[in-house]
């Protein structure tokens, strides 16, 4: 998979453990070595940093729609895919 760049409207609502959702634009899908990862921008009044950008292992299902988010496991991992 190489970088994917969204649409326009292109948008993903994370689910917190705590019950918080929050919307965001998806700004990017992009592989780093043989794992893919997706970048997400907070929108505007919702509590959280404007600028807020979350960056998840992104593991895509049969479905379009449906998609899995993994935390980044280490400070390494974290670290390679902030620079990517």
């Amino acid at each position: 998979m190489g970088t994917f760049i969204p649409e326009d409207d292109d948008t993903m609502t994370l689910s917190f453990d705590d019950g918080a959702e929050i919307e965001c634009a998806v700004i990017a899908v992009f592989q780093v070595g043989e794992r893919n990862y997706i970048a997400l921008l907070t929108f505007e009044d919702q509590g959280v940093d404007e600028d807020e950008v979350y960056i998840y292992r992104f593991i895509a299902a049969e479905h379009a729609e449906e998609v899995k988010l993994k935390d980044n496991e280490t400070a390494e991992e974290w670290e390679i895919v902030s620079d990517a």
